[in-house]
């Protein structure tokens, strides 16, 4: 079940049109150090932004899945990380001079088998497995996700997707699509209207059965898209027409085996692997979203209880050999997660006995606004002081932009402070920072750094 985290050897490149812009767009994936996840940088906006692939950076959008980053965006994204997720690529820099991932035949296959064309090496840190130790419901209309605990853990992901379709008009019959590198399947028989699909994650099923599931919609869709503004890039090679005549298919359940597809892509924004059995019946991204948002609030919780072992982290004597900081001004008691030097996440147990509540106000005692500020900025020098080059280096706040003080922190309340870097540079860095209780959002701000020399 454990495994080691995983990158490319080698840079590649793609180059194509966006399925709903219809843009050019040219993308380059990086090799990634351990702990680094999932990164697109958009190299065609000033500064060249980051996004981190992950659910607190989802941003809505019709039909697709889509990261805001303050106002850098980056969509259709779910194609890319299903390739990633399916097959185990944990860190990835992912350069991109536009807004929209390239729909290339709208299937991953061509974006798995770029990956593997890159080489795909095991790196020194252990990747970090969620299992599921009970049942999570999510339910939107007639669509339903629940998952659930497997029996054995070394069964690893299943998904099990169900799904209706509109009768279309003709049988839907057509010849071999001659998938290059996967499955070739001629269809003779009529189009399914009721599908279920059932996966068990495995790079090789992957390649062979999911990856080559192309995009699609139903013929009477077709100008209500075109309507909307989407679809600009999409073409009969790239999306699959249900109802249209001569309609070739690569498998005749090639829809439900797509949504499984894009299920896996929501799927990896939670950033650990998960071991649970899902059951899926006529969802699309926005369950998959609430999903993996509950489960992403699920694992915080038992990580906070001590019911998660935490892959990495830092005791007090290791915050204060990084942090010239002491008491009473010293406010991490610990970091309980690193993730590279991307994401930090650290912990201030308030106490009544905090001297500032002498002050602030001694009867109804409340943590200043500026102090959860204070607080981020120390993890995010954490965070910063860790690379090897900015070792002997102080991290010296130079702007706060974007600062929202959301709810009240009061003596007994567990802090969980959250930081994230958006650029880093030799000279400055710039990360985004939020304070949490209980899951609670009481702060956020984005933070500017410079570093000087000690």
């Amino acid at each position: 079940m454990r495994r080691s985290e995983r990158t490319i050897k080698s840079a590649v490149e793609f180059t194509g049109r966006g399925l709903h812009t219809g843009a050019e767009v040219k993308l380059r994936l990086k090799p990634a150090p351990a702990g680094h996840g999932v990164v697109f940088t958009r190299t065609d906006l000033p500064d060249e932004p980051s996004i981190p692939a992950s659910i607190e950076y989802l941003s809505p959008a019709s039909r697709r899945t889509a990261l805001r980053n303050g106002k850098a965006e980056v969509e259709t994204i779910e194609h890319l990380l299903a390739a990633c997720l399916g097959l185990g690529v944990d860190n990835l820099e992912i350069e991109i001079d536009g807004a929209e991932i390239p729909a290339s035949d709208g299937s991953a296959l061509p974006l798995a088998q770029l990956l593997e064309s890159a080489g795909i090496v095991d790196q020194k840190a252990t990747r970090k497995v969620y299992v599921l130790d009970e049942p999570i419901y999510v339910r939107e209309g007639d669509a339903s996700l629940v998952a659930l605990p497997c029996a054995d853990p070394a069964e690893g992901l299943t998904v099990q997707y169900h799904a209706e379709f509109g009768r279309p008009s003709m049988n839907g019959q057509g010849g071999a699509a001659g998938v290059a590198g996967g499955v070739s399947l001629s269809i003779t028989q009529a189009f399914p209207r009721s599908q279920t699909y059932r996966y068990q994650l495995d790079r090789q099923t992957f390649r062979e059965a999911i990856a080559p599931a192309r995009t699609f919609c139903m013929a009477e869709e077709v100008e209500k898209l075109q309507a909307a503004g989407l679809g600009k890039g999409a073409t009969l090679e790239n999306t699959v027409v249900i109802g249209r005549e001569g309609q070739e298919w690569r498998f005749v359940d090639e829809p439900v085996r797509h949504k499984i597809l894009d299920f896996l892509g929501d799927l990896s924004l939670l950033g650990a692997d998960l071991v649970g059995h899902i059951i899926a019946n006529k969802t699309g991204h926005a369950a998959n979203a609430k999903l993996v948002k509950q489960l992403r609030d699920r694992i915080e919780a038992q990580e906070m209880r001590g019911e998660l072992p935490r892959e990495s982290g830092l005791n007090i004597q290791e915050i204060m050999r990084l942090l010239p900081h002491r008491y009473p001004f010293l406010l991490i008691d610990r970091v309980v997660e690193l993730e590279g030097y991307r994401r930090a996440v650290g912990i201030k147990n308030v106490t009544f006995n905090e001297p500032f509540f002498q002050g602030h106000w001694p009867e109804s005692p409340i943590m200043p606004g500026v102090l959860q500020l204070e607080a981020m900025a120390q993890l995010s020098g954490v965070l910063l002081l860790r690379k090897l080059e900015n070792t002997g280096k102080l991290a010296v706040l130079w702007s706060i932009d974007k600062v929202k003080l959301r709810g009240t922190v009061i003596p007994g309340d567990q802090l969980r402070i959250e930081v994230e870097t958006i650029k880093v540079k030799p000279s400055l860095g710039q990360v985004t920072g939020r304070c949490k209780v209980g899951g609670r959002l009481v702060s956020e701000a984005t933070l500017m750094f410079t570093l000087v020399d000690a």
